[in-house]
């Protein structure tokens, strides 16, 4: 029997046909990071309640961070050993279990534990969802996969920050409400996972020791590129989650959730239209040219730090958020397609584990340097160092192209004429 018809087999008996499948796969990336911005409007009144500094909000955010790199490090190869199925479950039962945390916190240590559940959760959903996609494609098309990946993760992000903040504008109790809408969602996810297929055919007996992220000799020039074009989209993405909502307020003079809400998801929103209306560029050209709108719109967001211009702010947001998008696209599409059947748990855990290390850090170091500094001279420093890195990611980028790309060869006629 082939690996096709066990898994055509298996979606029969669990009456959840492969296409449904991976559109289910698809929802748990973005509902991953869609849950990982939730939190982020009510840091303020986090704050104000509890009392706590911008140094401890930052390691708030460290906790969730390091809980997903943690788990991509231990735990990034075991959906290739027990399958896809089990890992899922255990990970959504364990972020429902983190909305719950959220729910009855009331205390900043409740804070730091719900947090961690989450990052450790949300690792293991990574992992394990991103190599599924790979597995239950229709028509095992990694350019498809990439797509679909960055899609919803430029999504996710986005519509958790803004649906998080119209709820606490709009409805009563803004400290349970968006966990509750949050919980709901994840429960329609795990019931789809129950009766998911399982696409992971010969399972061995799980090990949960520390390992260096692994990728196979064959997919280590893609990883390269891959790992470029996430660190320069990424970076922005973990500034913008970590001080773009304070920035926002000031710049727009108003204290709303919305407004922090609104200008997140303008920076993800255009990421996600921009990986579709881009989809068929090359993926190194992908890289490279989305890294480039990436330093141009973070150069005219750092502009409208140090001239207090809130529309500058939105179409920086807008132009950087279109280089996120393609940048990302070009990077897991390379990826996707060089990837072997057996390892691709561990090599997309490797891909999260440098996404989250550039989502994270830059936002820890920003949010410890905010006191000192200053909100607007700290976004000032860290996205011109961001558009700098960008820079630095295309020309790699471009190093990385295929021999006699016509692109290239277009180029380089040029230059000689």
């Amino acid at each position: 029997m082939t690996a096709y018809s066990t898994l055509h087999s298996a979606a029969q008996r669990r009456t959840l046909p492969p296409r449904v499948a991976y559109a289910l796969v698809a929802a748990v990336i973005g509902l991953a990071l869609f849950a990982s911005g939730t939190p982020s409007p009510l840091y303020g009144t986090y704050r104000e309640l509890w009392g706590f500094s911008p140094v401890v909000l930052t390691l708030v955010y460290a906790t969730y961070a390091f809980g997903v790199l943690a788990t991509l490090i231990l735990a990034g190869r075991l959906s290739d050993e027990v399958g896809r199925r089990p890992v899922l479950l255990v990970a959504l039962g364990t972020l429902m279990g983190s909305t719950i945390v959220f729910m009855v916190a009331d205390s900043v240590a409740w804070l730091f534990l719900a947090r961690a559940v989450q990052g450790l959760a949300t690792g293991l959903a990574l992992g394990a969802a991103s190599a599924a996609l790979l597995d239950l494609h229709p028509r095992r098309d990694p350019a498809g996969v990439g797509l679909t990946n960055g899609v919803v993760s430029a999504g996710g992000m986005g519509l958790g920050v803004l649906v998080s903040s119209s709820v606490i504008e709009l409805l009563p109790a803004p400290r349970v409400l968006p966990y509750v809408l949050l919980f709901v969602l994840f429960a329609i996810a795990f019931a789809g996972a129950w009766w998911m297929p399982e696409p992971v055919v010969d399972r061995s007996r799980p090990r949960l020791t520390p390992q260096r992220p692994s990728v196979p000799a064959p997919t280590r020039r893609a990883f390269v590129l891959a790992a470029l074009g996430v660190t320069s989209s990424w970076s922005i993405g973990g500034l913008f989650l970590s001080l773009g909502p304070q920035l926002a307020g000031s710049l727009f003079h108003s204290t709303s959730p919305l407004v922090a809400g609104v200008s997140v998801f303008a920076l993800a929103g255009s990421a996600a239209i921009a990986q579709l209306v881009f989809r068929h560029t090359a993926p190194w050209a992908g890289a490279a040219a989305g890294s480039i709108a990436l330093a141009g719109g973070m150069v005219a967001i750092v502009a409208a730090a140090a001239t207090g211009s809130s529309w500058l702010y939105l179409a920086g947001a807008g132009i950087g958020g279109a280089g996120f998008g393609v940048a990302f696209l070009g990077a897991l599409r390379a990826l996707s397609a060089a990837i072997p059947p057996a390892h691709r748990g561990a090599v997309m855990s490797a891909f999260y584990v440098v996404a989250y290390a550039a989502l994270s850090l830059p936002a820890i170091l920003a949010g410890v340097l905010e006191t000192p500094l200053g909100l607007r001279a700290t976004f000032e420093m860290f996205g011109s160092l961001i558009a700098a890195l960008a820079l630095v990611v295309a020309v790699e980028a471009w190093r990385t192209r295929p021999l006699g790309s016509p692109v290239a060869d277009h180029l380089r006629c040029d230059v000689v004429a």
